[in-house]
């Protein structure tokens, strides 16, 4: 990746399309909003490709991530709880905990900062008839 400076932050140009950074949320993503998204994102998307190997019937997947930040030390990021929310049919709790510590284990942006960032999951359950 190719960062180029702009007066309010950086740019990179992607496949997908450009993406500025800023620490200003009015000219481009804050760092920390692109982390907890990456973390996210990579747990959703491994988490998801389990259940529909495993033919768990779901209809939809929604993350809720709450972080929390230490002033103290340059507001580093030092928890994110992950809440998501299942719906779908047939869902079984225990079974979804078993493969989202599966996607975990598999999922290269949490691997990353597991030693340096708090990560915990919670699960909630839709069924739907």
């Amino acid at each position: 990746m190719e960062f180029h400076l702009k007066e309010n932050g950086m740019r990179v140009e992607l496949p997908y399309g450009e993406l500025d950074v800023s620490g200003n949320e009015e000219f481009g993503y804050r760092p920390f909003q692109l982390m907890v998204a990456s973390i996210a994102g990579c747990s959703a998307s491994v988490f998801r490709k389990i259940l529909e190997k495993q033919r768990t019937e779901i209809v939809d997947l929604q993350i809720n991530a709450e972080v929390e930040r230490n002033p103290e030390e340059a507001n580093r990021i030092e928890k994110i709880v992950l809440h998501y929310v299942v719906k779908g049919r047939r869902l079984d709790p225990e079974k979804l905990y078993k493969n989202l510590e599966i996607a975990r284990r598999n999922c290269s942006m949490v691997r990353s900062v597991e030693n340096s960032i708090t990560i915990e999951e919670q699960i909630d359950t839709v069924e739907l008839s």
